[in-house]
């Protein structure tokens, strides 16, 4: 009786596999017929971001909704293809699409589990659920995805398939495909990668953000040891490499940017200039590469020196207080939660690192940092807001726990407080001899304002405007030995533009008569007013036009001689690089070339240079005289700290507008014009003793130290009719031969003039009234 009943139950089970076979196959019938065509596949074209570049390969930006390189699968290197293979699919060069003994262990270790522990889908059906099918889960679903991973199998090899899933998968951070995870989450690329990094990385597909190394630490690392396992067990590597790579501490990069140097503010003119041309679709999705002119070294020296910059004038100005107030749980587990949750909201910016206070007291302070590490913050390092430290009772300006704060690394690893600055700044780098933009900083942090301080910023550019009006002074007749009265001036309403001035030197005080190389080496502002008198405005305006500078933003009255009108940083470049080649009107450019997403080149820069066409706007004897005065600005003047750098290549001016509201530095070597400019957006004074010197001056030192760092001296030599001789250096007059006195260079022709009624030598001829 029960071997009879054993009989109609295994005919009852092979009958109900033969109908399920059917059905099966009848489904399939109708279903494989209306798979979709495998076109995307076999003219795979992944949406590849546009990506910026320095001059030098420096990956600078990228603009696009996913962050993709696509890679070769003969690029891809074979431990990647391992770990991939041994944490998703160990016989994925075996089975036809679905592998039916996976699928069968998967089933018998979801049973006894109770649950669903295991899942099924090969490389294959992955591949296959990413071009085209949704992730929900049903049946019909789950049977097209078999289908249609068989379908691929019969079409494409397997290397092609896996390739498809190294690219196209998406791994977390805005990455799709290996090799951008490689570079989002550890800054390198696939050939770089340990054995661990590279585990990391095969362990995210399964879960990206589940397993994500910056938010999921302790998970992402469980998961990376079961990828070694796996690894080990299927003989890609021996015990010994597993061991090793278990035990390597990986360095996971927090940063949201992935580049190699930033650059937002030149990479954001970048992309305003070709969208307008090629639109967002084309340009964000097809892989078009962008070279600019910058190049890496320039570009970091600019970044680094304006950050310090920033920082260094806002610590002179005090601690404003915490970001910030929390109230802490007061359980030591909750309160941990609490702070990692909270700081994994806050960009670091620009090296300032978010961190929460728990513990402060009068000489130090401990606090969390976003990697969850305790820091404490003693001595020194307290000196920006050791006041709030010790301050008692219900103070405002008290440092609690809970308190958000800035921290900021010293050199030795230590940490000291820092806050987020107010004050703004720019730098731009152009050569001179090409007007190629070198380096270009628009701000402090791009993220906190997008307002770019080097082209959009028309301020006032104070005394950095004198040597284009002393340039002008030259063309009429004056001479570096010219003596002009330092003394008290009253101006009439008219000749100011609107109300009577008095003006002063910075210092208040009056040096009597004093050569015109002295007075701009002091910048003396009484002396370039009556330079200007001497010219009149209106010439000077119509002048400086040569030099690129727009005459509407500078109205021909006498204040023009201090800098009442207004320019941008990048406007100033080039003016001054006039100045540094001799005497040719170059553009500053940033694009060099553009590439389409096959490589053609689809635009291409064809500037004016000095060697092919730039023209000549200013007689190189004048260039020359004008640099050999602002040489003597940065050897002995207002801007006399240059000489810590050790160069003797080097002239600038220094630049400070009323209430000292803007600080400039223009400054140049013979192949490299570099301006800083520093100041707030809603305009208010910089604080006292916060002059262009004080304040900009700094940034471009600190930015020249690099840029120049590698670069051989090369000086400014006199061109053909210019000659030196010696002079009275109180009268300005000439001496004979052999006297004592001082070398002064004049064109060849002021050596046969005779010096005239106010004691410098002017061109025969010429009137010299008005001084």
């Amino acid at each position: 009786m029960f071997s009879q009943r054993w009989h109609y139950a295994l005919a009852f089970l092979i009958g109900l596999g033969l109908v399920g076979a059917a059905l099966a196959g009848l489904a399939a019938a109708l279903i494989y017929p209306n798979l979709p065509s495998l076109e995307s596949l076999t003219d795979y074209r992944p949406k590849i971001p546009l990506r910026i570049y320095s001059s030098d390969g420096a990956l600078l930006a990228e603009f696009g909704e996913e962050r993709r390189a696509f890679m070769p699968i003969e690029q891809v290197p074979k431990l990647m293809q391992q770990a991939i293979i041994s944490a998703e699919d160990e016989r994925f060069y075996e089975h036809g699409g679905v592998d039916t003994l996976g699928v069968l262990r998967a089933a018998v270790a979801n049973l006894l589990s109770g649950g669903a522990s295991q899942g099924a889908s090969t490389i294959t059906m992955q591949v296959a659920r990413n071009f085209f099918l949704t992730r929900e889960r049903t049946l019909t679903r789950k049977f097209s995805e078999a289908m249609l991973s068989i379908k691929i199998e019969h079409n494409l090899p397997k290397d092609k398939i896996l390739e498809l899933y190294i690219n196209q998968i998406y791994l977390g951070q805005r990455a799709y495909g290996f090799e951008a995870a490689a570079r989002t989450y550890f800054g390198k690329g696939l050939s770089e990668l340990s054995v661990a990094e590279t585990a990391m990385l095969a362990g995210l597909p399964k879960g990206p953000s589940l397993y994500n190394p910056v938010v999921n630490p302790l998970r992402a690392t469980a998961r990376q040891h079961y990828v070694l396992g796996r690894m080990k067990k299927l003989g890609f590597i021996n015990d010994q490499v597993y061991q090793k790579s278990l035990k390597e501490k990986l360095v996971v990069r927090r940063e949201k940017r992935v580049v190699d140097v930033p650059a937002d503010y030149a990479a954001e003119m970048v992309r305003q200039t070709l969208v307008q041309q090629y639109g967002e679709e084309t340009l964000y999705n097809t892989g078009y590469k962008v070279v600019t002119t910058l190049r890496r070294s320039h570009q970091q020296a600019a970044n680094l020196a304006l950050w310090r910059g920033v920082l260094d004038y806002d610590e002179r100005h005090g601690y404003r207080g915490p970001e910030k107030a929390f109230i802490l749980p007061s359980k030591r587990e909750a309160r941990d939660d609490f702070i990692h949750d909270t700081l994994r909201g806050i960009d670091t910016v620009n090296g300032l690192v978010p961190a929460i206070a728990i513990s402060v007291k009068p000489k130090s302070l401990t606090a969390i940092l976003p990697d969850d590490k305790s820091v404490e913050v003693t001595g020194a390092s307290l000196k920006l807001a050791s006041s709030w430290l010790s301050a008692k009772g219900k103070s405002s300006k008290r440092i609690d726990p809970g308190a958000l704060l800035r921290l900021r690394q010293n050199k030795d690893g230590s940490w000291k407080i820092s806050q987020l600055p107010e004050i703004e700044a720019a730098l731009v780098a152009v050569d001179p001899n090409t007007g190629e933009i070198t380096a270009l900083v628009g701000g402090f942090d791009y993220a906190r304002n997008k307002f770019n301080h080097v082209n959009q910023a028309w301020r006032q550019p104070g005394s950095s405007i004198k040597p284009f009006i002393y340039s002008a002074a030259l063309e009429k007749g004056y001479t570096p030995a010219s003596i002009i009265e330092d003394a008290p001036l009253s101006l009439t309403a008219e000749e100011a533009g609107g109300t009577p001035w008095e003006p002063q030197n910075y210092d208040g005080t009056f040096s009597g008569p004093v050569r015109m190389r002295t007075a701009l080496t002091k910048s003396l502002n009484l002396v370039s007013i009556r330079i200007l008198q001497g010219i009149g405005p209106e010439y000077a305006r119509d002048y400086i036009q040569r030099f690129g500078f727009d005459p509407s933003r500078h109205p021909p009255y006498l204040t023009m001689a201090l800098g009442a009108g207004s320019a941008t940083p990048l406007q100033m470049a080039g003016a001054y690089s006039v100045f540094a080649n001799t005497g040719y009107k170059i553009t500053p450019y940033l694009i060099d070339k553009v590439y389409d997403g096959t490589g053609k080149v689809v635009m291409e820069s064809r500037p004016q240079t000095v060697a092919n066409g730039a023209p000549r706007v200013l007689d190189a004897r004048n260039a020359f005289l004008m640099t050999s005065m602002m040489q003597d600005v940065v050897r002995r003047g207002t801007a006399a700290r240059v000489n810590q750098l050790g160069r003797s290549d080097l002239a600038g001016k220094t630049g400070t507008t009323n209430d000292q509201r803007d600080g400039w530095f223009a400054g140049f070597s013979p192949d490299l014009v570099a301006i800083a400019w520093i100041g707030f957006d809603l305009p208010k004074s910089l604080g006292p003793g916060e002059t262009g010197s004080q304040s900009a001056l700094p940034i471009w030192i600190d930015f020249m130290a690099g840029a120049l760092a590698k670069t051989p001296q090369k000086p400014f030599t006199p061109p053909e009719g210019v000659v030196s001789t010696i002079i009275d250096p109180i009268t300005g007059e000439f001496l004979p031969e052999g006297s004592q006195g001082i070398t002064e260079f004049f064109y060849q022709e002021s050596l046969s003039a005779t010096p005239n009624s106010f004691g410098f030598p002017g061109q025969a001829g010429q009137s010299e009234s008005g001084l």
